[in-house]
């Protein structure tokens, strides 16, 4: 994240390069169509150390037509064969449910918002005071939807995957012109799952330095190894879809989902990830600062009495580290010794003229 740039709060949490990753678990269709389930899941979530859940707040028929026109049907990958209404209808979370799940996620102190994908999605997710808003990838070109949820005034995440250059400049544009001031851009590679050797993580710090904002990773690879080499590139906010368990594979998302354990060792894995990038020193660290004794200084290796010239032969540079630094040999060869030294004594300016 760009020098100087300002951290933004989503539910009275800090987001930004000062503060740990904040991780999101994407409940998205991992519900299977149960109320009960997204419970689970979002228990399951608030036990992992993820500081959001995230809804997706749709219908099919916000979404598309329900048509068997070949425009409408998926060739290939994941969801081969299914129209696209069909696909939607196994995935929405309905909107009567949304009030349940964002109570329930508050009574368990977990934040919870969603991405809206029209303005009656905004209309509803207003209603329930979402804390945020998440424009998902495939939205990215919808700019009156990044209008209208920027005009919220609330924080905005808009996820990149697909969009080239010039069209995440105008969302972000859309955005700051709608009044949006707290704006995430999430790297993303919109392929389920997405390939690790695409993942292209360099991407986030040109985001940050192109549009000067704060950047994070929604995260579709297998994995974790993508999501925790992204904080070291400057990645705030990370979000990955989250399941019940490892058997659950009936859902539409659930083949590039992560369970309950693996969130956990997310959540962990990115914080230590951030502590380990610290600042740039070179000063002795806390912790190094008992083992400079062990380097190496210069140490008398035969008897001396004073008067004595001090030769090679006299001295060695060895371990530990209580005398001289071995930079002053040169220096002391030569001199006369003005007071007697032993074998296993270390050197000192003290004892030369």
């Amino acid at each position: 994240m760009g020098e100087g740039m300002k951290s933004i709060k989503i539910n009275g949490k800090d987001i930004g390069s000062d503060f740990p990753p904040y991780v999101v678990a994407e409940l998205s269709a991992n519900h299977n169509g149960s109320i009960d389930i997204a419970k689970k899941i979002i228990e399951k979530a608030s036990l992992t150390g993820v500081d959001a859940i995230k809804l997706q707040t749709y219908t099919p028929e916000t979404l598309t037509l329900d048509s068997e026109h070949p425009d409408f049907l998926i060739k290939g990958g994941l969801w081969d064969g299914y129209t696209l209404y069909d696909l939607y209808k196994q995935a929405y979370t309905p909107y009567s449910w949304h009030k349940e799940l964002f109570d329930f996620s508050r009574k368990l102190n977990i934040t919870c918002f969603s991405s809206p994908f029209d303005h009656t999605a905004v209309d509803l997710l207003e209603d329930l005071n979402a804390p945020a808003y998440k424009i998902a990838s495939f939205e990215v070109i919808d700019l009156p939807l990044i209008k209208y949820a920027a005009s919220t005034k609330k924080p905005l995440i808009i996820s990149t995957g697909i969009a080239n250059l010039k069209e995440i400049e105008e969302a972000v544009e859309t955005a700051k012109s709608a009044g949006c001031k707290d704006l995430i851009l999430l790297h993303c590679i919109s392929s389920y799952p997405a390939p690790i050797d695409q993942s292209n993580l360099r991407t986030i710090p040109d985001l940050s330095e192109k549009f000067g904002v704060i950047t994070g990773l929604s995260d579709h690879s297998m994995g974790n190894t993508a999501a925790i080499t992204s904080v070291a590139l400057g990645s705030c906010f990370i979000e990955k879809h989250f399941k019940l368990s490892g058997e659950d594979s009936s859902s539409p998302d659930s083949s590039f989902s992560i369970t309950p354990d693996e969130m956990k060792n997310l959540c962990s894995e990115v914080k230590n990830a951030w502590l380990a990038l610290g600042k740039a020193g070179y000063e002795t660290k806390e912790a190094e600062e008992a083992n400079k004794k062990f380097r190496r200084s210069l140490y008398f290796v035969k008897p001396l009495q004073p008067g004595d010239t001090l030769t090679i032969t006299d001295i060695r540079s060895i371990r530990p580290g209580y005398g001289l630094a071995p930079k002053y040999i040169e220096d002391i060869l030569g001199k006369k010794m003005i007071k007697a030294a032993n074998f296993g004594d270390s050197v000192q300016w003290d004892y030369f003229k």
